[in-house]
């Protein structure tokens, strides 16, 4: 495992692997900064005078925010390019949060969260640039340890924010950190070398998307984003997506094609407001009218799972096992290290299944479900110490799986849209999940976990469906394209 996870590595180009290495840095510090405030709002809000309804009520402006506009930002940064997507949104997130550490009444404090609600965005553009950057073969691999620096900001958040709090203004003090971090992520994306990203990755992506037809699934969505480019006529796209589309290897089309992927976007950021916005809905509509369902629908599934067996940990821990809170939260601790961990294993995993995405996703779905049984049947601690050890493994595996094959069934053309559309999805599970949670721990400590085993079967059982309708679709497109070649 690890010579075919040197080998994936050894074929990113140095410098371009020094950009990818910068987003790691730039996931792991905006997680860092996040995870300092969280555990901290629902606190500030009661210190305000906010009744626990009002409370509630304020703490829900993220999330119905974030559920509007994910699709929307991801799909912008399509079409005005990553950088200046990203450096807008590290931008206002950090006025957000420095509005948050000037929050002395509960307007300001709605006030304040309204523009990290909208534009806190910055992680899913990073791995639409990651996208951007790496073939369909070294995707998992990256994407797995973006996710596992992340997940270390997210563990080390919390433990520099408690200690902040324990001084007079601790949480004024935190909120103005995390802006000043939001700010230093700013200033590093704006000094990232753009330039070595538009080196050609095309010959590795190209071929591999082509054995998987995957710039064939929405081929009048490519024809409408070349529309919308400021860069000449219609001519100049065809000359450039044709040879890669028959197989071409020529390395100055190649880089015609990817300079265009990733470069036109700073040129269309001076392009009028309403000519953005109409290239953002044609982006949309596309993905929406596209046969994508199934994959939405399972990662629907298993977010709604997955928040369902943590939503009430602690307390069921206490009222099962009679286990402290601190136990508790050294369980927790535990599980969030391993899943840190397991992202570095997604590569290697995914080699090992000859990156068959379908099947891996269907065989971590099918553990993800067993774990969350055995967690909700549990008869002692250790039984839950088990589950809490492979499900960390498992879901992180899940996760990466179901946006790699997001990004193969839409093509990378949108991988902005597509990413932005997932975590929309995800949006809704954190809405409907308390909400399911509450209903489910009227009748037993163990009903949210035990309904989120329903909701993983329901998953499994549309993958086993449609997994076998994926891979004829996919024989057929490349039996197409190979006729096309011998033509």
């Amino acid at each position: 495992m690890n010579n075919a996870k040197c080998s994936i590595l050894n074929q990113i180009p140095r410098r371009r692997k020094r950009i990818i290495q910068c987003v790691y840095v730039v996931g792991f510090m905006d997680l860092f900064g996040v995870s300092m405030i969280i555990p901290l709002l629902s606190h500030h809000v009661k210190a305000l005078g906010a009744s626990p309804t009002v409370a509630g009520l304020v703490g829900s402006t993220y999330g119905i925010l974030q559920l509007f506009s994910s699709t929307i930002v991801g799909s912008w940064s399509d079409v005005v390019g990553r950088r200046y997507s990203m450096l807008t949104c590290l931008l206002l997130s950090a006025l957000g949060y420095g509005l948050l550490g000037m929050s002395t009444s509960i307007g300001l404090f709605v006030l304040a969260r309204i523009p990290v609600g909208l534009f806190k965005h910055s992680l899913s553009i990073c791995r639409a640039l990651l996208s951007d950057l790496v073939s369909e073969a070294e995707r998992p691999l990256v994407m797995g340890h973006f996710n596992a620096a992340s997940s270390v900001g997210f563990i080390l958040g919390p433990v520099v924010g408690g200690y902040l709090t324990e001084h007079e203004g601790g949480f004024y003090t935190s909120s103005f950190t995390c802006a000043a971090i939001f700010l230093l992520n700013t200033g590093l994306v704006w000094l990232l070398p753009w330039s070595d990203a538009l080196t050609p990755r095309a010959n590795a992506n190209y071929n591999s998307s082509a054995s998987k037809a995957s710039f064939h699934v929405n081929d009048n969505h490519v024809t409408s984003t070349q529309q919308n480019s400021p860069h000449g006529n219609s001519n100049n796209h065809t000359t450039a997506s044709g040879p890669a589309v028959t197989g071409s290897g020529a390395p100055e089309t190649n880089q015609r094609v990817w300079s265009w992927d990733l470069d036109w976007g700073e040129v269309s950021l001076l392009q009028p407001a309403w000519r953005q916005l109409s290239s953002v809905g044609s982006k949309i509509r596309t993905v929406a009218s596209s046969d994508m369902w199934d994959l939405f629908l399972v990662r629907l599934l298993m977010a709604i799972a997955i928040m369902l067996y943590y939503s009430n940990f602690s307390l069921a821990m206490e009222e099962r096992f009679m286990l402290k809170p601190k136990a508790t939260g050294y369980l927790i601790s535990y599980s969030s290290t391993l899943g840190a961990l397991a992202g570095c294993l997604v590569g290697p995993v995914t080699k090992l299944y000859g990156n068959d995405m379908p099947a891996l996703l269907l065989h971590s779905t099918v553990l993800t479900c067993c774990l969350i049984l055995l967690y909700a049947m549990a008869p002692s601690v250790w039984h839950v110490l088990l589950s809490s050890t492979f499900f960390a493994i498992s879901t992180t595996i899940g996760r990466t799986c179901i946006t790699d094959l997001e990004l193969q069934k839409g093509g990378a053309h949108a991988s902005g849209t597509l990413i932005g559309a997932g975590q929309s999805v995800t949006a809704v599970g954190r809405v409907l999940a308390p909400l399911l949670s509450g209903l489910a721990q009227e009748f037993s400590p163990c009903g949210p976990p035990s309904l989120g085993v329903g909701l993983a079967l329901a998953a499994v059982a549309l993958l086993l469906v449609r997994v076998p309708k994926w891979d004829g679709r996919c024989k057929r497109k490349e039996a197409k394209l190979d006729k096309t070649h011998r033509e």
